[in-house]
């Protein structure tokens, strides 16, 4: 299966109520930070989902690794995965055990989610701060 990340997502003229864009994320993250400030200046209402706060939608997991898969979705580069003992890392094998490992440890998940309402020219989601993927239709 194939996983997009860097083709530009169209997004549709439709996004600007609040239902229509969900970012979800941790309010900490200076990634997350960007990603909300640049919403804010394209005038684009959104729903916030802390993770922190709020959990962590299991169901967002399994369309966000069908969509981008376990490598995209893992922040391996985070200090929550450079943190996670040797064993627990290598026990990511499969889409199951990603998910169970996002679940415990929410700071692991590449951030933020951003789900656009409605599929756009690559999918549902984007994944990470990547404005220039983000430009209105």
């Amino acid at each position: 299966m194939q996983h997009n990340q860097a083709a530009p997502v169209t997004v549709p003229a439709t996004v600007p109520t609040a239902a229509a864009i969900t970012v979800y994320g941790i309010a900490q993250c200076d990634t997350v930070k960007k990603a909300r400030a640049w919403l804010a200046e394209q005038a684009l209402d959104y729903h916030w989902h802390d993770f922190k706060k709020q959990g962590v939608p299991q169901a967002l997991l399994e369309q966000c690794l069908q969509q981008f898969g376990r490598d995209a979705l893992i922040n391996r580069k985070g200090t929550t995965w450079r943190k996670l003992d040797a064993a627990t890392q290598a026990a990511v094998v499969d889409d199951a055990s990603a998910i169970a490992l996002l679940l415990a440890h929410p700071s692991a998940i590449k951030r933020p989610i951003i789900d656009w309402g409605t599929q756009t020219g690559q999918g549902r989601y984007t994944l990470g701060y990547t404005p220039q993927q983000w430009q209105p239709a």
